[in-house]
């Protein structure tokens, strides 16, 4: 891809999400995500309707008249967005690939924690970590990050959850608003994922297309793997091998439901035929 194209790729990202974070997910991502807590702002003169537990005794004191502290919420955070660049990731069958669907998301939610001044950062991750950017404030460096997500091409097209969060809890001592996007067509990170839940605020997204769900009846089909490459005939006629796979599916399914229920992280699913805007404001609204 050219710089013009990819220039032109990021500007028209921008302009969509910069639009849904303004207008959508600003407020409520501010209300979802409180800060580390209340610090110390000013004092002022007592009023009537003021917590008597306000009061500031000494300058009360001093001034013979009543005075009470005000504090202010300390706002700002950490977000990082930890997104799965695997092969499994290039798939679609209806307008968008998996991949598309989860930049929009994260630039979505990339300029909503903008909007509050927090900071931002990223990984890209396969099977090993392949990108860290740390985390900082700013239009251009989200922008840096939408640059990344749209143009990163990842050394395996394998996938290994465990291993990200591992690089995380490694990277990130305090704690951080962490979002996972991926399809979680994955296992083994159940264990990792409830320590790291322990430290930080995480949501699993997982985005997936309609046909990873069942293998339609289209006779002997050439298949190929999307993360190791390999290329199979199916037999989709056969009621056995779509069995098979749909037990397969609800089998990662079920774990990755099952593994953020028990860490007690949030997660939603967004199918890329459906508004991730609608899923994405009804788990904050949930979580609010």
């Amino acid at each position: 891809m050219d710089t013009k194209e990819l220039l032109k790729k990021v500007r028209k990202i921008e302009i969509k999400t910069r639009r849904l974070s303004d207008h959508i997910f600003g407020g409520e991502y501010h209300s979802t995500f409180k800060g580390r807590g209340m610090t110390f702002s000013e004092v002022r003169q007592y009023q009537f309707g003021d917590d008597v537990r306000s009061i500031d005794w000494n300058v009360t004191a001093r001034y013979n008249e009543p005075y009470v502290k005000v504090f202010e919420e300390e706002r700002e955070l950490t977000m990082m967005l930890m997104v799965d660049i695997s092969g499994s990731e290039m798939f679609g069958t209806s307008q968008q690939f998996k991949n598309e669907i989860v930049t929009e998301i994260a630039a979505t939610l990339a300029f909503s924690a903008t909007q509050n001044n927090d900071k931002i950062g990223l990984i890209l991750f396969s099977e090993d970590v392949e990108l860290y950017i740390p985390p900082k404030k700013g239009r251009s460096h989200v922008l840096r990050i939408i640059r990344e997500l749209i143009e990163f091409e990842p050394k395996s097209k394998q996938t290994n959850i465990s291993e990200a969060l591992k690089f995380l809890s490694n990277v990130m001592k305090k704690k951080a608003i962490v979002f996972v996007l991926s399809d979680f067509i994955s296992d083994d990170y159940q264990r990792t994922l409830k320590i790291v839940s322990g430290r930080h605020d995480v949501t699993g997204i997982r985005v997936y297309d309609q046909r990873e769900e069942s293998i339609p009846n289209l006779g002997m089909v050439q298949m190929q793997d999307g993360e190791t490459g390999e290329m199979m005939l199916v037999n989709t006629s056969s009621k056995s091998v779509r069995r098979q796979y749909e037990a397969y599916y609800h089998d990662k399914l079920n774990y990755y439901k099952d593994s953020f229920a028990k860490s007690g992280a949030g997660s939603l699913s967004c199918r890329t035929d459906e508004s991730y805007v609608k899923k994405l404001l009804g788990y904050f609204k949930r979580r609010g």
